[in-house]
């Protein structure tokens, strides 16, 4: 469907069931929804819906797949991928009104929340009572539990606790036809297929996720973190594969090269070292018995591999301290760059040390700046590109680099994405990673749900019906 061809009488109609004032229809207010923080894939929507209800989502829905009108579904906006982009002709359906926390029960440790839920809020209501939803993505601050769901995001602790699909126990799913099913329940239970999992990473494709049961964890009974400061970036991997080989289990390992360095000390002043090659995070979490032994271990391998200073954190105001340097180290990059793509690819764990000396080689043949974030301890790697999205050839410079990352992380075992999803972004490079019968039957499934494509259309999959194409310095339409 072309864009303005949406009939006044469907606007009515939408206007009746999600309200006049959820309504975002001048194009000025529709360009806020252009795009998520994959900035080079913009295209406006037609209509932005904002409902208040699952059961207006689902009307809503009802009506465009009668009219054949496709639609998209957008949480906080902190994607990285352009999950959220909307092809011409399209209704967008943001879910960030619906913010209720519908029940959490501390007896059998499940809360049931809406998808507009801010995943720091809903840990914000859980920590007086000693819980947590363990998934905690670094856009902690901003980003929904639905959009977590959607691309089973990870985050610092994703090496103890796992990534969201192991923390979701049911889902109540809007069906691209307006259906309402529910899936899984808070008991965990395994009977039948599990549709659960195959529905969270599915990045909306498969129906709109409107709210998530959650599996809570008890906070634990004692933490340390320390920073060590290395010379090298080779040090620093090295001492990721050396703390994990002597079975201790951090709740999490987090390294920031250089660049990350001095992007957070010019926004932030935290007091990270100038002069270092990398910095390592590390935090190990338990009961207070056995804390001190694994804390002291993981820092006597770091100084093993000539860490130059190992701080560990006195009290939680100074561990606090630390994590501010890691959370907010992306957001940072608006003081050395106008643009930039924060990649995501994962590798074994033994192959980091290699294939960052090879980031730093592929900067080097494309002539753009990368700058390292790496989940170390599972391999997932963040290189941060930066370029001028002004410049139609440093764009394309930069786009080249972010490919040849990810067919490096293929090429050494690994895979393009560990939390940010495919959306837009990398369609053309899932036949490197799966074969042709692979992704058949990946849109088999996806038509099951999706028959006539209108949820979410051309993300993930390069099936015929249509791709991304650059057609202009730091803007993608579909074609």
């Amino acid at each position: 469907m072309a864009p303005g061809t949406i009939q006044p009488d469907i606007v009515a109609a939408l206007e009746r069931i999600v309200g006049a004032d959820n309504v975002v229809r001048h194009r000025a207010e529709r360009m806020v929804y252009e795009c998520d923080a994959f900035t080079l894939v913009r295209n406006p929507p037609e209509l932005v819906l904002l409902p208040r209800r699952t059961e207006h989502v689902a009307q809503a829905v009802r009506l465009l797949a009668e009219n054949k009108i496709p639609f998209v579904p957008r949480g906080a906006g902190t994607g990285l991928a352009g999950g959220t982009v909307s092809p011409p002709g399209a209704v967008m359906i943001g879910l960030n009104r619906l913010t209720r926390i519908r029940r959490i029960d501390l007896r059998n440790r499940f809360a049931e929340v809406e998808a507009g839920v801010v995943n720091l809020k809903l840990n914000n209501q859980l920590a007086p009572h000693g819980y947590q939803f363990a998934p905690d993505p670094s856009s902690q601050m901003a980003c929904t539990i639905g959009g977590n769901t959607a691309t089973n995001a990870g985050g610092p602790h994703t090496l103890k606790y796992g990534v969201t699909v192991n923390h979701v126990l049911g889902l109540e799913l809007v069906m691209p036809d307006g259906e309402v099913v529910r899936t899984g329940d808070a008991s965990g239970g395994s009977a039948g297929l599990d549709l659960t999992g195959l529905i969270v990473g599915g990045e909306g494709t498969l129906g709109i996720v409107t709210a998530v049961t959650v599996r809570l964890t008890r906070l634990p009974q004692a933490v340390r973190t320390a920073l060590a400061v290395f010379e090298t970036v080779d040090d620093a991997t090295q001492s990721v594969a050396d703390i994990t080989a002597t079975g201790i289990v951090p709740a999490a390992m987090e390294m920031m090269d250089s660049g990350v360095i001095e992007a957070v000390e010019a926004a932030f002043h935290i007091g990270l070292p100038l002069d270092a090659g990398a910095v390592l995070l590390i935090e190990v979490d338990g009961h207070e018995a056995g804390i001190e032994r694994q804390m002291r271990s993981a820092a006597e391998i770091c100084r093993k591999n000539h860490a130059r200073d190992v701080r560990i954190a006195k009290d939680e105001q100074e561990r606090l301290k630390i994590w501010k340097a890691r959370k907010r180290a992306a957001g940072a990059f608006g003081r050395l760059t106008t643009s930039y793509c924060t990649q995501d690819g994962v590798v074994p764990r033994s192959q980091l040390p290699d294939m960052l000396r090879e980031i730093a080689e592929i900067a080097k043949r494309h002539g753009v700046r990368i700058a390292n974030l790496v989940h170390a301890g599972d391999g997932n790697i963040h290189p941060i590109v930066m370029f001028d999205e002004r410049d139609a050839q440093l764009v394309r410079r930069a786009l080249d680099a972010s490919g040849d990352i990810l067919r490096a992380c293929i090429r050494r075992g690994g895979t393009i994405t560990g939390e940010h999803g495919v959306g837009v972004e990398k369609i053309e490079y899932m036949p490197l990673l799966f074969t042709a019968d692979e992704l058949a039957h990946m849109l088999t499934i996806r038509k099951v749900f999706n028959p006539a494509e209108l949820c979410n259309p051309y993300k993930i999959f390069p099936d015929s019906k249509g791709c991304w194409e650059i057609q202009k310095p730091g803007k993608r339409v579909i074609v």
